[in-house]
């Protein structure tokens, strides 16, 4: 018998299932996306576990051990299970958690295989990129498609072009679950590339965009307050400085264009986010 990377607890009866991934990596800048993927999960059940030890690099993701008084109780570990949630339309199966370090292409297969022994008749994957826009404007979401008519709430496929962009796992991923033959799409979120730290209104967006597939409306409230302190802090962080302040006036002005990055443009941001990370750099520019 073949050894899977997956375990499944019991075989579940669902109604339309709908897969929604959402990994860390530099696809979730300003952790937005998996943010919105631990709201979805919330009162949801466990179901299936995904072989941790195969996948990850525990140097690079160290475990946090627990210690009381001198003697050590647990350890977290770096996890990625399946938890299923009912919506009011239909069934979610949302997968989150750290992006794996090894066998992208196998995980991706035998996905593909849970796929099918659940049934999912629709994938999606959630995402947040760095880009030239602003905090004072409203979150803009690009949308995949693997074919038409997928995305909702007036979520445009784009950018527009060619790209050639570092992978993360999520799109090895989608690529293998599209091959499949299963409608695959995705909604990615913007996050002003000078943020450091969490972008709350971004994983509001992502929630916003996943609600017409669910049939009902999800609460935010806490992230909206998280949302508006965080806008406070960078409007003060952006008057303390002129220079700054007058960057972020010429991103408003892109910004009511209303236009949708080019590729080109939304590669160069991408390769800024990810030189910037290496040097641990990411605040407000200068």
């Amino acid at each position: 018998m073949a050894v899977t990377l997956y375990r499944l607890h019991g075989q579940p009866v669902l109604d339309d299932p709908l897969m929604i991934v959402a990994l860390d990596a530099w696809v979730d800048a300003g952790s937005a996306a998996t943010t919105a993927a631990r709201s979805l999960v919330e009162g949801g059940k466990k179901i299936a576990d995904i072989e941790a030890d195969a996948l990850y690099d525990y140097r690079a993701r160290r475990p946090t051990l627990h210690i009381n008084d001198g003697r050590m109780l647990s350890a977290d570990w770096p996890r990625l299970p399946l938890v299923h949630r009912r919506f009011a339309d239909r069934d979610a199966l949302i997968l989150t958690g750290p992006e794996p370090d090894y066998r992208w292409q196998e995980l991706s297969a035998e996905l593909v295989e849970l796929a099918r022994e659940l049934d999912v008749r629709a994938w999606m994957t959630l995402g947040a990129i760095p880009a030239a826009v602003p905090h004072t404007r409203p979150v803009t979401v690009l949308g995949l498609e693997s074919e038409d008519g997928l995305l909702r709430g007036g979520v445009e496929p784009g950018p527009m072009g060619v790209m050639q962009v570092p992978a993360a796992a999520v799109s090895v991923i989608d690529l293998a679950v599209m091959r499949a033959g299963i409608p695959t799409l995705g909604y990615f979120a913007q996050v002003p590339h000078y943020v450091n730290g969490d972008y709350p209104a971004a994983a509001i967006a992502l929630i916003k965009a996943v609600e017409p597939h669910l049939g009902e409306s999800l609460p935010t409230a806490m992230l909206e307050l998280e949302a508006r302190t965080m806008s406070a802090k960078l409007d003060t962080a952006a008057a303390a400085d002129d220079s700054t302040n007058s960057y972020v006036e010429r991103l408003e002005e892109m910004s009511d264009e209303a236009r949708l990055p080019s590729g080109e443009e939304l590669i160069g941001e991408i390769e800024r986010f990810l030189r910037e990370q290496d040097r641990g750099d990411g605040d407000l520019p200068r």
